[in-house]
This record gives structure tokens, C-alpha cells and sequence, in this order.
């Protein structure tokens, strides 16, 4: 189970990490204003760098940048932009489904180590209890 926690996780931190670069090149392309622009580069960097007890505080601010962007989105966007955001719209399902098996192993591992028998006998070993993000319960 804590296999399955580590690898669920690794599979989301790979596509926040993408997230985050794309959410760079809309930063960079001429899609956004130099206000929003100058926002979102700050978000994603700090999201791209953030150490595990500042994750949840970084990511949500990501989503919030990229939620003003695409509020303030100008309808002339050439091709590239609108790849990279159709490819953003995608990711961001991604990340939805990526987030909940995440949650689904934690509460698995969580459930089984509260059992008596694990307690006894130290069956989880040393192996840190796993944990969510508080960004994992915000809408992505």
C-alpha cells in the first residue's frame, strides 16, 4: 500500500510539474497581459519550487492564477495559444483523476494501519503515515 501511495504521488507531482510548465509558456506567450503574465510566472515558479510543507500553498495559488487568466483570456489567440490551452483543459482532468487515486491509496493505507494487528505487530515497519495535500481538495 505504501508503494501505491508513492507511486500515485509520483504520478501527480509528474503532471502538477507539467502544469506548471505550460502555465509558464502561457505566462510567456502573448495571450496574456504583463500584469497576468508578470502573476502567473510568479505562481508557477513558485509552484515548480516549493518544498513539501509549502506544496498545498503554491499550488492553489497556481489555480488561481490560471483561473484569472483564462477569465481574462483575449478571443484572438492564435493557434499555439490555444493548444497549449486545450492541452491545459486536458491536463487539468488529468490531474482531477491523478488527485483522487492519490486520495483513494492515502485513505486505503490509513484504514489498514489503523487495524490492531498492524499496531501489534509493526507490520507497516517504519514507514511514515501517509498524507494529503490541502490542494488536493481544492477544484483544479
Amino acid at each position: 500500500l505504501h508503494h501505491r501511495v508513492e507511486t500515485s504521488w509520483a504520478n501527480l507531482d509528474g503532471l502538477l510539474q507539467r502544469r506548471a510548465a505550460i502555465a509558464l509558456e502561457l505566462a510567456r506567450s502573448e495571450l496574456a497581459d504583463p500584469a497576468s503574465s508578470l502573476l502567473l510566472t510568479d505562481a508557477a515558479y513558485q509552484a515548480r519550487d516549493a518544498s513539501v510543507a509549502l506544496r498545498s500553498q503554491a499550488e492553489s495559488g497556481l489555480s488561481g492564477a490560471l483561473r484569472l487568466l483564462q477569465m481574462d483570456l483575449k478571443s484572438d489567440a492564435r493557434s499555439a495559444e490555444k493548444a497549449l490551452l486545450s492541452e491545459l483543459s486536458e491536463l487539468s482532468a488529468k490531474i482531477r483523476v491523478a488527485i483522487a487515486l492519490h486520495v483513494d491509496s492515502v485513505n486505503s493505507t490509513r484504514v489498514v494501519r489503523q487495524k490492531l494487528i498492524f499496531k501489534i505487530f509493526r507490520l507497516a515497519g517504519r514507514a511514515p503515515l501517509p498524507v494529503t495535500y490541502e490542494f488536493e481538495d481544492d477544484a483544479i
